[in-house]
Parts: C-alpha cells; sequence; structure tokens
C-alpha cells in the first residue's frame, strides 16, 4: 500500500470508530508496522488534521473533520454498489429508486478508472423476491420512525387472528422473502416484531412516544444480543 494511500485510511478507521484505536490495531488492520504508524500519525498531525491521543493508549479522530467527497477505493465503490443492488431488488418504492439513483451518481462522479466496478460490478445479489401483497407504506413508515411518532396497527396473525395495537415503532428489518416493523407494543408491554404483508391497516397518529427512536432501538438489540447468548449458553 503507497503511504498516501495508508495516510487515507488511517483516517477512515479513526472516523468511524467511537472509541480510541491503537497502533497496534491500525497496523494489524492495514498491514504494516506499529512504526509506520506513529509516523503517518505525526505527518497527518502535522497536516492539521484533528487527531489526538498518544502512543501506548490510542487515537481519536475529533468532530467536524471531513473530506472531499467521494474519495473512495475499489473495494468501497464496490461495497456501495453491491448495498444499492440489494436495496434496489428488496427497499420499499421509495428506497429502491434512491439505490438506483445512487448507482448513477457514484458511476457519475468517480474517477474513469473506477467506472467500471459501477457500471460493470463483479458481484451481484441474487433476484429480487416476490414478497406479498403489502398495505403498510413504508416510507411513510420510516418517516413516523426517524419523527418518534406512534401507530395504530390492524394485525392479523399467522393463523388469521386480527388485534388492535399501537406501538412505537423503531426499525424495519428484512428477511429473505418478507419485511418486518419493529416496536414496542403497549399491549404487551414489550417489544414484538410485525410482519408487513400481515398488516390489515394502519393508522399513522401525531403522537410521539416517550424518547428518542435511537434508544429504543438500543434497548431492542439489547434484548435480543441478551436472548442470542442465553441460547448458545443453553445449547453448549
Amino acid at each position: 500500500m503507497r503511504r498516501a494511500d495508508r495516510l487515507f485510511q488511517i483516517i477512515q478507521v479513526l472516523r468511524r470508530s467511537s472509541k480510541p484505536v491503537t497502533a497496534d490495531a491500525m497496523a494489524a488492520e492495514l498491514e504494516t508496522s506499529k512504526r509506520s504508524i506513529y509516523r503517518d500519525i505525526a505527518t497527518l498531525m502535522a497536516q492539521r488534521v484533528p487527531i489526538r491521543g498518544e502512543a501506548g493508549i490510542g487515537y481519536v479522530l475529533d468532530g467536524g473533520f471531513d473530506m472531499p467527497p467521494l474519495m473512495l477505493t475499489s473495494d468501497e465503490v464496490e461495497a456501495a454498489v453491491l448495498g444499492a443492488q440489494w436495496v434496489a431488488g428488496r427497499g420499499d418504492p421509495a428506497l429502491a429508486r434512491a439505490a438506483r439513483d445512487l448507482i448513477a451518481k457514484i458511476a457519475a462522479t468517480v474517477p474513469d478508472r473506477l467506472r467500471p466496478v459501477v457500471l460493470e460490478p463483479a458481484v451481484a445479489t441474487p433476484p429480487a423476491w416476490r414478497h406479498e401483497v403489502e398495505t403498510l407504506d413504508m416510507s411513510r413508515v420510516r418517516a413516523w420512525i426517524h419523527a418518534g411518532r406512534k401507530l395504530r396497527l390492524h394485525y392479523a396473525d399467522e393463523q388469521g387472528r386480527e388485534t388492535l395495537r399501537v406501538i412505537w415503532p423503531c426499525l424495519v428489518g428484512y428477511r429473505e422473502t418478507t419485511r418486518l416493523l419493529v416496536g414496542w407494543c403497549e399491549t404487551r408491554a414489550d417489544f414484538r416484531t410485525f410482519r408487513a404483508d400481515r398488516v390489515v391497516d394502519a393508522e399513522f397518529l401525531d403522537d410521539r412516544y416517550p424518547g428518542r427512536p435511537a434508544v429504543l432501538r438500543a434497548r431492542w438489540f439489547a434484548m435480543m444480543e441478551a436472548r442470542r447468548a442465553e441460547y448458545e449458553a443453553r445449547t453448549q
């Protein structure tokens, strides 16, 4: 790896981490020596890149620092195209359209040497699945999640039993053939997952639920992680 590329990658490593990153960790990821990392950090700091930290403890990149857009490597372009392909085939109409636009924008703005990676990618997703007809407007659901507003769902379970639920939506998830809506259910006083194709009707309420959607998502992820750990402990 050229030194200029390594300097760029060091910034990327620091930018994606919320905790101090040690020189050992960066050296391992970038396949170079710890001494080279120390020299590169010193060079970046001399160029006024806002890096804080010291040897043996770790380094962080201060907020507010950014670089010109679309300084992407070939692997990063390919990763973006692969992800956009998946969303174009499986996302709701608004997300699918945005994914196709993203691919077009990347192709129009990357250097000529990277354009074949976008237009003739070496990676591809499987053909999109044909999901069941959904009455739920997933684009509007996403907007309600961002706003932290409640939904009232008329829902039918796998046996066709129908219930009315008021939920605090926090996440839209994807399985191979279905879309899922995760939220806190006021009726059950617990998290519940709802298949989008089993929602008979939905009412988008103006009421905000307590706290932030990000906090609710963190609670759900923590619960799922605890369940996974419990399952692994039982099966060992």
